[in-house]
């Protein structure tokens, strides 16, 4: 049995000798609309302080037909990304009036579907998802049911807004200006190859490399997920062909970096070259050997998803794309 006591409006009411519709009207902020007295209204405040009394969001969501609540799918929280999404969009959120809830998908469709279940059975007014599947099939229900937007990746054939970087572009920006410095074998470690983040870094990769008239060999490029175990398979694999580190490498994100790092650390020497990776990371900063990397830019990514996601909810129609700048950060030793 819990030794935990669970308050309701009736205990308040009585703590503060007032009739319970009282108490309820002072404490969701329609005291003034009902001529309560500021006596009444500061007694009742102040029971509810004393005891850390929240009234129902069940409740209200029931009365009004709204949570004030977003929801929130993200793949993995410790993926540093994703991390600075939630990080940003949550302040964002809550100064519109909504309160933000995330959930983890793993990177896996059937746990993404049970999340995003979960939040829909606590009347989320919204979702704002980094899908994990690229079937838009996968959506469509979701999106008939209630505003949903796509952050950071999006999924072709769907109609679904979305909000991602451009990858693309700042990835070929990283790739040449490693080019442009004497890099001419690059091996790519990227992720899942169904995923739009890693079709969009591929693409800018590979122009890099077409606009200098270097054609990657046949085992420079490899996409398997964003686990940093698959960073250090793929370099061990690499160089136990070789017998020696690639001039260069490029990984589609931190993680992936994290396996490349583990495999220099655990083997010695110096490693390759030049080392290029999507995503920022402070850390990155504090290594011995410099890391050229892609900075995304997560408040705008989390202001414009939020955005659409409001535009949605007012009856309004969101913007159906949105490509967010990204920038490269040059680092020297």
């Amino acid at each position: 049995m819990s030794s935990f006591t669970r308050l309701t409006i009736d205990d308040i009411a009585r703590l503060a000798s007032v009739s319970r519709t009282t108490a309820s009207l002072v404490l969701n902020g329609r005291a003034g609309a009902y001529r309560i007295s500021e006596s009444t209204s500061q007694r009742v405040l102040a029971v509810a302080a004393e005891h850390q009394f929240q009234p129902s969001q069940s409740a209200r969501a029931l009365r009004s037909r709204a949570s004030h609540t977003l929801g929130l799918v993200v793949p993995q929280l410790t993926n540093f990304a994703h991390a600075s999404l939630a990080e940003a969009l949550e302040p964002l959120a809550r100064a519109a009036g909504y309160q933000l809830m995330t959930v983890s998908s793993g990177d896996d469709p059937e746990q993404e579907a049970a999340g995003i279940g979960q939040l829909l059975a606590r009347q989320v007014d919204g979702l704002i998802v980094v899908p994990c599947s690229a079937d838009p099939a996968a959506y469509a229900g979701w999106a008939k049911r209630l505003p949903l937007v796509f952050a950071d990746r999006r999924v072709g054939g769907s109609p679904t807004p979305f909000i991602v970087t451009a990858a693309a572009a700042a990835t070929e920006a990283l790739v040449a200006d490693a080019i442009a410095r004497g890099a001419h074998e690059i091996l790519y470690i990227g992720g899942g190859a169904s995923l739009s983040t890693s079709a969009d870094r591929l693409a800018g990769y590979r122009a890099a490399l077409d606009q200098a008239g270097i054609v990657p060999a046949d085992d420079w490029i490899s996409e398997r997920d964003y686990l940093r175990a698959s960073g250090q398979t793929r370099l061990a694999d690499w160089v136990a062909r070789h017998g020696r580190y690639p001039q260069a490498v490029f990984t589609g994100g931190i993680t992936l970096l994290e396996g490349v790092l583990a495999f220099v650390n655990a083997h010695g020497g110096a490693g390759p070259d030049f080392l290029l990776t999507f995503d920022d990371h402070p850390l990155l900063d504090c290594l011995p050997q410099a890391v050229q990397s892609v900075a995304q830019d997560s408040h705008a990514l989390a202001a414009e998803s939020l955005a659409a996601v409001l535009a949605l909810l007012a009856g309004q129609p969101a913007e159906p794309e949105r490509w967010i700048d990204a920038s490269v950060r040059r680092r020297q030793r």
